[in-house]
C-alpha cells in the first residue's frame, strides 16, 4: 500500500487511527463469525442502555419528540442489529454456484470477504440511525469503522463519540468529530470503502476523493421524491400517509414526499382531507403549532434561512400558500405549509426542499405525471397512491427511482428485507440486512479445480483442426 503523507498535526492523528484499524482489520477477517457477532450484540447494549441519552441528545439538538427518536433513531438501529444477528451466519457463508459443462469437474462459490478499512460519514437529519446503521452492516461484513458524525447535530455527535469510544477500542470501531476540515482530512487516507449520506452535490465531491485511493463508495443521496394521487385512490388514507410521510422530522427526511402530483378531479377533496390530517397529527391545540409536542424544528439557522428564502422566494413568484406558510426563526420554526401554482424556475422546484415545505400540482391521466417525473433527475423515492393494478404498475414500469411505495411513505426504508438506495442522482449501492453486508464485502469468486487431467487442458494448444472443432461445437451449443 502506497504510503500517505500528512500534513498536519490533526492528519498525523487520523492517520495513526487508520493505520491500527488497517492492522486490525488484517486480523478480524480471519476470526469467526461469532466474534463479529458479540461486537454486534455490545453495541444492541450500548445503544439500548442510552436511551434516554439519546432522546436528550436529539432534541437538544432539534427538538425531536421522545416518541419519534424511540422510532426513527433507536428502534431503527436495534431493528438492523437484531436481523443481523439472526442472519450473518447465513449471509457469511460461501455462496455455491453452477457451471455449464465446459467446467466439468469443478466447483465454484462466491466467498464474501471483508473489505477492510471503512469510513462512515453521516448526516445530521437522522444523526444516529444515519451513522450506526451503515455501522451495523460493516462490522457484519467483519471490517474495521472510523465513524465520522454531522457537526450540526453537535449534542448527538458528542453522545456518539463518547458511547463509541469509550467502549469499543479504537482500532475497531472508533468517531471522529468535526465539520469540513476533518472531513476532508480523513478523504485523503485509503480507506477499502467509505460510505456517505448527505446531498447529490457533496457526494459527488466525496467520489472524487475517493476515486483517487480508488476506493469503492456508497452513495445515500436524495432528490426530489414525487408522490402521486390518482382519481381512484382513498383521499383520506393517502392524506394521512402523506403527511405523515412529509412532515416527521419537520420534512428533514431524504424520502420525504418532496412534492405531489394530484389528479384534478380529486384536488378539492384530497387539500380539505391534508389540511386535516396536519391538525390531527401535528397541532397540540388544533391552533398552535409551538406548542406541539410531536414537531420538532429546523436544525440550524443556517437550514431554516434557505428553507424561509425558499418559500418567500415561491410566493413572490406567484405561488399560492394553501396551508400553513408561517415562521419563527428565533424557534426556527415553519408550519407545515403547502403551495398550489409553484413556478418550474422556483427554487423549491429545482432542488430537494429537505423542510416542511410541500408543493402541489394538478395532474390529469398517467401519461402526465410519467413524463413530468421522467423529465427529472432520478428520485431516491417514488410514492403511488392508487387502488388501480394496472395504473401503479406502469407509473412503475415506466419510471426510475432508487425506491418506491404503494399506498404509503417511507415504510420501504424500515422493511429490512429490502435494499435500500438510490439511482444515479440519487446514489449508488444499496443498504441494510443482506445487501448492507454486500456493500461493505468483497465478493470474491473462486473456483475450485481438480489435479490432472481437465477439459480445459484438451482445449491448450498446439492449436488442430478437431480443437477448432470442439471450440465450435462450444460457442454454438453450450
Amino acid at each position: 500500500m502506497e504510503a500517505v503523507v500528512a500534513d498536519s498535526v490533526q492528519e498525523i492523528t487520523y492517520q495513526k487511527v487508520f493505520e491500527k484499524q488497517r492492522i486490525r482489520a488484517m486480523q478480524i477477517r480471519t476470526q469467526p463469525v461469532s466474534d463479529r457477532l458479540n461486537r454486534l450484540k455490545k453495541l444492541k447494549a450500548l445503544v439500548e442502555s442510552h436511551k434516554q441519552q439519546i432522546r436528550d441528545a436529539v432534541y437538544a439538538d432539534f427538538k425531536k419528540p421522545a416518541a419519534e427518536a424511540d422510532l426513527s433513531e433507536t428502534y431503527v438501529v436495534i431493528s438492523e442489529i437484531n436481523h443481523a444477528l439472526k442472519s450473518l451466519n447465513k449471509w457469511a457463508k460461501p455462496t455455491s454456484v453452477a457451471a455449464n459443462p465446459t467446467y466439468l469437474g469443478t466447483k465454484s462459490e462466491v466467498q464474501y470477504e471483508p473489505k477492510g478499512t471503512c469510513l462512515i460519514i453521516a448526516p445530521w437529519n437522522y444523526p444516529v440511525n444515519l451513522l450506526l446503521g451503515p455501522a451495523v452492516s460493516a462490522i457484519a461484513a467483519g471490517n474495521t469503522v472510523i465513524l465520522k458524525p454531522s457537526e450540526v447535530t453537535a449534542h448527538t455527535s458528542a453522545l456518539m463519540r463518547k458511547l463509541i469510544n469509550e467502549n469499543f477500542p479504537d482500532d475497531e470501531l472508533h468517531v471522529i468529530e468535526g465539520g469540513v476540515e476533518e472531513t476532508q482530512a480523513l478523504l485523503k487516507l485509503p480507506f477499502d470503502h467509505i460510505f456517505f449520506t448527505g446531498g447529490t452535490a457533496i457526494g459527488k465531491i466525496i467520489m472524487r476523493a475517493a476515486a483517487e485511493n480508488l476506493t469503492s463508495v456508497t452513495l445515500e443521496l436524495g432528490g426530489k421524491s414525487p408522490a402521486i394521487v390518482d382519481d381512484t385512490a382513498d383521499i383520506k388514507d393517502a392524506a394521512e400517509k402523506i403527511a405523515w410521510g412529509k412532515w416527521v422530522n419537520n420534512g428533514q427526511t431524504c424520502i420525504a414526499p418532496d412534492y405531489l402530483l394530484v389528479h384534478e378531479d380529486v384536488k378539492d377533496e384530497f387539500l380539505s382531507r391534508l389540511k386535516q390530517s396536519i391538525k390531527d397529527l401535528f397541532y397540540a391545540n388544533g391552533e398552535n403549532i409551538e406548542t406541539s409536542p410531536s414537531y420538532s424544528r429546523i436544525v440550524s439557522d443556517r437550514h431554516f434561512s434557505r428553507l424561509s428564502h425558499l418559500l418567500n422566494e415561491a410566493v413572490d413568484m406567484g405561488a399560492e400558500i394553501v396551508i400553513g406558510g408561517q415562521m419563527n426563526a428565533a424557534e426556527r420554526l415553519i408550519e407545515p405549509t403547502v403551495l398550489l401554482n409553484v413556478p418550474e424556475e422556483a427554487g423549491l422546484m429545482k432542488e430537494e426542499i429537505f423542510g416542511p415545505i410541500l408543493p402541489v400540482k394538478f395532474i390529469k391521466g398517467l401519461n402526465e405525471p410519467v413524463e413530468y417525473i421522467n423529465s427529472r433527475e432520478k428520485p431516491l423515492a417514488l410514492y403511488i397512491f392508487s387502488k388501480q393494478k394496472q395504473a401503479i404498475n406502469q407509473i412503475q414500469k415506466a419510471t426510475s427511482s432508487g425506491t418506491a411505495c404503494v399506498n404509503d411513505c417511507v415504510l420501504q426504508y424500515m422493511q429490512p428485507n429490502l435494499p435500500f438506495g438510490g439511482v444515479n442522482h440519487s446514489g449508488i449501492g444499496k443498504a441494510h440486512g443482506k445487501y448492507g453486508f454486500i456493500e461493505f464485502s468483497n465478493q470474491k469468486a473462486v473456483l475450485k479445480q481438480r489435479i490432472g487431467l481437465t477439459s480445459a487442458k484438451s482445449l491448450y494448444p498446439p492449436y488442430n483442426g478437431t480443437k477448432q472443432k470442439i471450440i465450435d461445437f462450444m460457442m454454438k451449443y453450450i
